[in-house]
């Protein structure tokens, strides 16, 4: 079997990186198979960027006492097409965010980017094809395309997420709760998830869940 960097696939997506048979993540989302190893990640897309967006503490009473542990908030992308965003809880902050990172890996999506209008004559993708929305709580955010040197007409946690996705130009708009980062971060995720139209399965991690507002 090989092994890249100490690595040793262990699910059938895996092998087929590993052997050369999937070499692009876009090949990899279009298998069909389940994304779970976030090593596979890194094969694929190298050199991705991280973006921690909240870290809070969360406080959870057990048998023994009072528990605390840390909750970041991290998008990770290649500014070029391809996101992810995760929850990882840990009782250390940089546990939880290398969590946070490795299960952001699975949650990994190809996002179709195009010119903002018709009018555009870029001859490269910059902004996303069509509308598109997002839920999380309280939260929607809308986002529409927007023509080259607009910009991103965005709060910060929103302009962050859509730069490691690669928009460059968009219009968003956001309703409810938005102070929440947690669901202003997660809604962005899955108004570019719907537009991308989810390319198969995807790891769904029980640290992943919305706070209620």
């Amino acid at each position: 079997m090989s092994e890249h960097n100490g690595w040793e696939p262990q699910t059938r997506l895996g092998r087929k990186v590993a052997d050369g048979d999937i070499d692009t993540m876009e090949a990899a989302l279009n298998s069909g198979l389940p994304l779970k190893e976030p090593e596979l990640v890194d094969q694929l897309l190298p050199g991705l960027e991280d973006e921690v967006l909240d870290i809070n503490m969360v406080q959870r009473m057990t048998d023994s006492g009072r528990r605390v542990k840390f909750r970041c908030v991290v998008a990770i992308g290649n500014r070029d097409g391809y996101v992810g965003y995760a929850e990882g809880r840990d009782d250390q902050v940089g546990g939880a965010i290398q969590k946070a990172i490795d299960i952001a890996k699975l949650n990994m999506i190809d996002v179709p980017r195009g010119a903002g209008s018709w009018e555009d004559r870029s001859d490269r993708p910059h902004s996303l094809t069509h509308r598109t929305e997002g839920k999380a709580g309280s939260v929607t955010v809308e986002l529409v395309p927007a023509p080259a040197g607009l910009g991103l007409a965005a709060t910060d946690t929103v302009r962050k997420i859509l730069e490691l996705a690669g928009i460059e130009n968009a219009w968003t708009k956001s309703h409810g709760n938005t102070r929440t980062t947690l669901n202003l971060a997660k809604a962005t995720y899955n108004a570019l998830e719907n537009a991308s139209q989810s390319r198969g399965p995807r790891a769904r991690p029980d640290e992943q869940e919305e706070v209620a507002d």
